[in-house]
């Protein structure tokens, strides 16, 4: 589900609904629900406060709702949403992301817009299933490298 709760930056939610939807099959996740919410830098900046101790806005934030000690094994999670009978429904969590952070980024790196919500989605999303960039001796950045190939993102 996204949610639109900023007023900054015009997006079209429609198509980051089936962005997120498709993320969830490649991975395996099968219906987990994940809820995006797009906030204001200012919103942002407060919660990069509250719950990284960091000053200022930031692009993504991730809100897990289990702790993992490791991430999710994807290719597991993928053979088995292939094959097995539908599972109950699981909430993984949420993902924060301000449009007008990713809008400034996107200009400098020279991408559009949806192109870098979506690469901030599937982000979330890792993150979500336990990966972290910060402590995982790159694992993450290999993973969502090959991700984003997949999904035609650069």
């Amino acid at each position: 589900m996204i949610l639109n709760r900023q007023r900054a930056v015009r997006v079209a939610r429609g198509p980051l609904e089936v962005f997120l939807t498709r993320v969830r099959q490649e991975l395996g996740l099968g219906e987990a629900d994940v809820t995006v919410c797009l906030v204001s830098d200012a919103e942002i900046a407060r919660m990069n406060e509250a719950y990284r101790k960091k000053k200022g806005a930031t692009d993504v934030l991730s809100f897990p709702e289990v702790h993992r000690r490791a991430p999710v094994n994807l290719r597991r999670a993928q053979r088995r949403s292939s094959m097995s009978s539908p599972r109950r429904r699981q909430f993984l969590g949420d993902v924060a992301i301000s449009p007008a952070t990713a809008r400034r980024n996107a200009k400098q790196l020279g991408r559009t817009l949806s192109g870098e919500l979506q690469i901030l989605i599937l982000h979330g999303v890792l993150h979500l299933l336990g990966y972290d960039h910060e402590t995982d001796s790159g694992e993450m950045d290999r993973t969502e490298r090959r991700l984003r190939q997949r999904f035609g993102l650069t």
